[in-house]
Parts: C-alpha cells; sequence; structure tokens
C-alpha cells in the first residue's frame, strides 16, 4: 500500500510539473503541449496532414515495390513502350491538385489566424537579440528594462533554481519574461548585431530579428506555466547557447513582480519563484 502511494505520489508530481513547463523531451516525436489557441490550431493542423501524408507515403512505396518486382529484368526482359495513358494522366493531375487543396484551404485560415491578433494587445515587449543573449524592454507607463542570458551552473543556488526537471540545463535562463495568463501581449522583434529569431514552440511563434528592423508577433497564453524556446537563427558559435524563457502567472502575481522588478530584478523575480513552487507544493499535496 505505501509502495502504491508513493508511486501516486511521484505520478502528481510529474503531472505538477508538466502542467507548469512545456520543454523539449528526449525522443520527443510530437510538436510541444500548446499553451495558446493558435498553437492548438498548428497542432490540429500537423495531425490533420497526417492523414494525407502517411497514406501517399505508403502508396509510393508499394508502388516502387510493385514496380521493382515486376518488371525487373529477369521477369519482363521486354521492357514496354507505352509512351501515353490518358486515365493515368487524368488521375496523376486530378489526384494531386484535389489534395493540395484539402491542405491549401486549412494552411491559409491558420495563416490568416496568425496575422490576425483577436484583440488589441495589453501588453507590449520589445525583444532585441545580441550574441548571444536577448534584451527586454516593457512598454508599459513605467518601462522596464532588462538583460536575460542562459543560466549558468553556479548561479542555480543564488537564483533558486535548482531544480533541473523545471529549469533544464542549456534552457533556464537568469532573467525570465513574465507575463499574465489571458492577456494579450504584442512582441516588437529586432537585433542589435546580426539575424536572429525569437521562436516559442508552446505558443506556436516564431520571427525573425533582423538589425534595423522590427518584427511583430504575439501571443495569448491561457496557460500558467514556465515555456522555453530557443534561437532559431544561426547567429553565430554561441547561437546553441541562446535561450527563451517566459513565465506566465496570473494577474497578482504578475502586478507584484512587475513593481518589485522596477527597483529590484532579482529580488522580484526570487520571490516570484517561490511563490509558484509554493503553490505547486500546495497542488501536489492536494492531489
Amino acid at each position: 500500500m505505501r509502495r502504491l502511494l508513493a508511486l501516486a505520489g511521484i505520478g502528481a508530481v510529474l503531472a505538477a510539473s508538466a502542467a507548469h513547463a512545456a520543454q523539449p523531451v528526449e525522443w520527443q516525436m510530437t510538436l510541444q503541449p500548446a499553451a495558446t489557441d493558435i498553437m492548438s490550431q498548428v497542432r490540429w493542423f500537423e495531425q490533420y496532414t497526417l492523414w494525407f501524408i502517411v497514406p501517399i507515403t505508403l502508396l509510393v512505396l508499394l508502388l516502387l515495390a510493385w514496380c521493382i518486382i515486376k518488371y525487373r529484368a529477369s521477369v519482363n526482359p521486354t521492357a514496354s513502350r507505352t509512351s501515353h495513358n490518358t486515365l493515368i494522366e487524368v488521375i496523376w493531375t486530378v489526384g494531386p491538385v484535389v489534395i493540395l487543396l484539402f491542405l491549401a484551404i486549412p494552411s491559409f485560415q491558420l495563416l490568416t489566424a496568425q496575422y490576425t491578433p483577436e484583440e488589441e494587445a495589453q501588453l507590449t515587449i520589445k525583444a532585441t537579440g545580441n550574441q548571444w543573449n536577448w534584451d527586454y524592454e516593457y512598454q508599459v507607463e513605467e518601462p522596464l528594462t532588462f538583460n536575460a542570458a542562459m543560466l549558468q551552473e553556479d548561479q542555480r543556488a543564488a537564483a533558486g533554481k535548482e531544480d533541473i526537471a523545471v529549469y533544464p540545463r542549456l534552457l533556464a535562463v537568469d532573467n525570465e519574461v513574465v507575463v499574465p495568463v489571458n492577456t494579450m501581449v504584442r512582441v516588437l522583434v529586432t537585433a542589435a548585431d546580426v539575424i536572429h529569431a525569437f521562436a516559442m514552440p508552446a505558443f506556436g511563434i516564431k520571427v525573425d530579428a533582423v538589425p534595423g528592423r522590427i518584427n511583430e508577433t504575439w501571443f495569448k497564453a491561457n496557460k500558467e506555466g514556465l515555456y522555453y524556446g530557443q534561437c532559431s537563427e544561426l547567429c553565430g558559435k554561441d547561437h546553441a547557447f541562446m535561450p527563451i524563457a517566459i513565465r506566465v502567472v496570473n494577474e497578482a502575481q504578475y502586478t507584484t513582480w512587475l513593481a518589485a522588478a522596477r527597483t529590484d530584478l532579482s529580488g522580484a523575480n526570487k520571490a516570484l519563484v517561490a511563490e509558484v513552487e509554493a503553490a505547486k507544493a500546495v497542488t501536489v499535496a492536494g492531489n
């Protein structure tokens, strides 16, 4: 009985961790869990296209195998000289056109949704890519700016981020972007040196950061948690060490963090991490 309770407790901890973070996992074959409506549509479209890709791939494989076996030289010494077949040409012309229509219509609908925010932005953040970290500017009444770089191993204890499962190596940062849940966020993306790319898989966003130009994207996270992305444009020798971390919290936590971060960013981050971890512990205990 104790063993079953222990296993249940471990399962609850893992479930809570999964609910509070989205990040790459080993041998991952699917997209990250969706944290926005756009990403939910992206996941649906990916699964939808598989209903076309898999049968077509199998059909081509079977046709190749059939041709290799049936028309090999040993059993078919006299090759066919057929140069025209109306039925076959109609099938391989009309078939792909119909398939492309079934793919194009939902594809265009998704593309339109990605570039059409459902409401006005309530928060605007400017993200500037550097070799090899990010500068963030909260464009609010009293602007807040800070730099976010990959968390070094010797910084974990001081930052209160010793849990590798939540703050993984090469993905955790010293200062996360903090946003409120269910809030439309506009992200203005640029770069200070070379081309970078701001990508957050769980949100379904990816946009180039180009020096001298500002690109715009947006997201509305509907789940609280800590989400990880990376620079997705080759930008130099430390390109692989340029993570992006966004922490989605409730409105009260965001307001408290923003007020404190203006005077003590490190202290505000530590307080927020402690509050989130305490809430997680209560959730696990409740399970």
